[in-house]
């Protein structure tokens, strides 16, 4: 992947604001605990809604800084970041006794795309920021994107495909499309299911993880590239030499 400029912060652009909160409260995943932060561009007007841009697994891709560039060049529009990482559930002193990012992630019902709607989004809309601007997002699903790396590259994109209202929009790195909770059955799905109106770009390594289990993961992008394909979506791709590592993601993000 070629070096881009964007992906290096420039002193000459207005850095935007940053939020972090955290969320204990979750009826949807009882128990659990995490942290999520919000990125406010500094050309920010709560007047107008912004685009609306979701990353699971946290702050990804060094995303805040690409998108101040971006957004001051005008090669993206005015968008507001939401990163969530995955719950934990922590005993009474505090230790983690329980990972939920696999149940979360890797599920490939509609449970999580509720509970981004219900109980992280509508909590972001109408937060403030310091500077006292009500945050407004897009209600509308093509100025919305959603993307993950590995478990959260399959989140992502099932988050869209249950919920096309919500996310047209999907980035992966690689995407762990395979044999989990049932991903692997998603290539066959999409060939018999009616398009939806989601747009997809697709990153992968040749060198990606492979399991004896689960099985190959860049045989699994291959395998959803070919499905979308058929079933006649937009679908753009990068492969390169990358193992299961989001450098190469990130390089390709802007």
């Amino acid at each position: 992947v070629a070096f881009d400029p964007a992906t290096v912060r420039n002193e000459n652009v207005a850095e935007g604001e940053v939020i972090k909160r955290s969320f204990n409260e979750s009826k949807i995943y009882p128990m659990t605990s995490r942290d999520y932060w919000i990125y406010v561009p500094a050309a920010y007007d709560a007047s107008k809604p912004a685009c609306l841009f979701v990353c699971l697994d946290g702050v990804q891709y060094n995303a805040p800084t690409v998108f101040d560039n971006l957004i001051a060049t005008g090669q993206m529009p005015v968008t507001i970041g939401v990163f969530v990482q995955p719950g934990v559930v922590r005993d009474e002193e505090g230790e983690v006794v329980r990972y939920n990012r696999c149940k979360e992630f890797d599920s490939t019902d509609a449970l999580f795309a509720r509970f981004l709607e219900q109980e992280v989004l509508a909590r972001v809309e109408g937060m403030q920021t310091e500077g006292g601007k009500t945050i407004h997002l897009s209600s509308d699903a093509n100025d919305r994107a959603i993307t993950g790396a590995s478990s959260g590259g399959i989140a992502a994109f099932s988050v869209a495909w249950h919920r096309p209202d919500l996310f047209s929009r999907i980035y992966t790195s690689v995407g762990t499309f395979v044999a989990m909770r049932g991903g692997n059955e998603y290539p066959a799905i999409i060939r018999k299911t009616e398009p939806k109106p989601l747009r997809i770009y697709m990153q992968d390594g040749w060198y990606d993880v492979w399991n004896p289990i689960f099985g190959e993961w860049f045989e699994y992008n291959l395998l959803m590239e070919s499905a979308l394909n058929f079933a006649g979506y937009e679908v753009a791709h990068h492969w390169d030499r990358g193992n299961h590592s989001i450098k190469y993601g990130t390089l390709a993000f802007p």
